[in-house]
């Protein structure tokens, strides 16, 4: 997900369109500015990445949901 605020150790990230409010707590030794993009797992950002790793991620996901749907 990409930051687009940040309040302390809290961050709104959108993906895809879709916001969530996310806990930047575990990666608080990290330098994280509005703009990074963040692997968010159960409401924690727990790796910092890259736009390039970030976008790799969701086209391997988008991948997996298109064999499930057609059940493979």
């Amino acid at each position: 997900m990409q930051i687009v605020e940040i309040d302390g150790f809290n961050a709104h990230c959108v993906a895809k369109g879709i916001g969530r409010e996310v806990s930047l707590f575990m990666l608080q030794d990290e330098s994280i500015e509005i703009g990074d993009c963040v692997m968010v797992h159960v409401g924690y950002a727990i790796q910092k990445m890259s736009e390039l790793e970030a976008r790799s991620a969701w086209e391997v996901y988008d991948e997996m949901l298109a064999l499930e749907a057609k059940g493979a």
